[in-house]
């Protein structure tokens, strides 16, 4: 993200009252009057009024991430994400950035395998020329070649960046495409680099016309704005930009893994790594809220239960967290360990199992349990207190379950998880024959 979101003093009193009540805050305390349109060209629209401050946040969603992607043009999503700030038909090259920065405001964009996403946060005087732009680029994107081969370039020196020259970067593009045999998750969000190269001209054309169509969209407005306003404006800048025929529906062909999968990497890097990934759900899964207990138990702050035992009581690791978020099809729990210089990845596996086999005989205590929730609930909370975070997540709860309201009614059933829930799942997920593990061996710099 480019640039901090402010703070709604609105927002910041709901977490300080819900973060009061704990895991007894349920739904109810956090409702949002958040009004819902459609236009008839599909662009679904929605408002959240927050008077707080002259400002707001417009986010857009687009429903196409990398997973919507296919061999040979795998990267295109995020190389959409920069052709997005190129210029369109009425403003041209840099013109988005420097009128909202002009305005006092900033603005941003993000691919994932789910979703792309952009934003602004702007001052309230500025919604129209906000419409405006957007509406512009959503018609008009300009995809020239001259466009399209200086975005090329810029996507890949950031794939060299985040993924060829990072141990990290290159461990998690390692796990995904050597975990999956089928699913759409397999390639790297940023693409392979040799598909970066094959996008053409005409590929851009028509994914832009498929998958950045209004009935693709959603817009989530969140601050100093009027409802009415809004819709009435929006209709008048968007109404006009047809719809088109719905994107191809995603198939997650994805067959039961029946073994362990071990992948040595070797690259230049100073510190040996492991990275372990299970089979895990979807977002709407009965067991995902389990399941995002134990990562909070096993790896959030200094008294999880791995930071606890690789960093402070082996002496092993220099670094481990857990990686799990919502997803739309079966994704990935992911843990990852750095260990020091001389410690091997079989001493860093042994202690991450070690943890699980714990947690998955029934060694977690209410005080775990009770930290967990509270962590995931205030998490949640945090992002609340500026119009971007509160945007953010109306956005992407609509996008996933078609109802910003999901936001609460997720953070409920996690605090209905119990001890013998996180014990089950545990035991059920993180099976040896449903893991791959991607060993990092340094090698020398010299």
């Amino acid at each position: 993200m480019r640039a901090s979101a402010r703070l709604s003093a609105a927002a910041g009193m709901l977490l300080i009252a819900v973060a009061a009540r704990g895991a007894e805050a349920t739904q109810s305390d956090m409702a949002l009057d958040v009004r819902r349109h459609t236009l008839d060209n599909g662009l679904t629209i929605l408002v959240l009024e927050d008077h707080t401050a002259p400002t707001f946040c417009y986010m857009t969603y687009f429903k196409v991430g990398s997973r919507n992607e296919w061999p040979g043009v795998t990267g295109i999503s995020h190389l959409f994400e920069h052709m997005m700030f190129n210029g369109s038909a009425k403003f041209g090259p840099k013109v988005f950035d420097q009128t909202i920065e002009s305005s006092g405001g900033y603005s941003n964009g993000s691919t994932w395998y789910d979703y792309t996403n952009y934003y602004e946060e702007v001052s309230s005087d500025r919604l129209e020329t906000v419409l405006e732009l957007e509406s512009d680029r959503m018609r008009s994107l300009l995809i020239t070649p001259e466009n399209l081969e200086q975005e090329r370039s810029i996507v890949k020196e950031e794939r060299r960046l985040r993924v060829d020259n990072s141990p990290e970067g290159k461990l998690f593009e390692v796990l995904q495409s050597n975990a999956w045999s089928a699913s759409p998750y397999r390639w790297p969000v940023v693409g392979w680099e040799p598909d970066l190269d094959n996008i053409a001209l005409e590929d851009s054309r028509s994914y832009f016309q498929t998958y950045y169509a209004p009935n693709n969209a959603i817009v989530a407005l969140v601050g100093d704005v009027d409802a009415a306003r809004v819709v009435e404006l929006m209709t008048k800048h968007f109404g006009d930009i047809p719809k088109q025929v719905a994107p191809r529906k995603v198939i997650d062909a994805e067959p039961e893994q029946k073994g362990e999968k071990r992948v040595t990497h070797r690259m230049r890097a100073e510190l040996p790594a492991v990275m372990i990934g299970y089979k895990a759900v979807p977002w709407n899964s009965g067991d995902f809220p389990a399941l995002a207990v134990a990562a909070s138990i096993l790896t959030d702050g200094e008294s999880s239960r791995l930071y606890r035992s690789l960093i402070y009581d082996k002496q092993i690791a220099t670094e481990t967290y857990a990686f799990f978020r919502p997803a739309l099809q079966n994704s990935l729990f992911i843990i990852y360990a750095q260990g020091k210089e001389t410690v091997a990845g079989t001493s860093l596996e042994s202690a991450i199992y070690e943890e699980l086999i714990h947690l998955g005989s029934g060694g977690v205590t209410d005080r775990d349990l009770q930290k967990a929730r509270n962590q995931i609930r205030i998490e949640a909370l945090r992002e609340m207190k500026t119009n971007a975070g509160r945007a953010e997540r109306i956005g992407f709860y609509h996008l996933l379950a078609g109802d910003h309201k999901e936001m609460f009614e997720v953070l409920d059933r996690v605090d209905a998880v119990t001890m013998d829930d996180v014990a089950r799942a545990v035991r059920k997920y993180f099976r040896p024959d449903g893991r791959t593990v991607v060993t990092l061996i340094p090698e020398s710099r010299s």
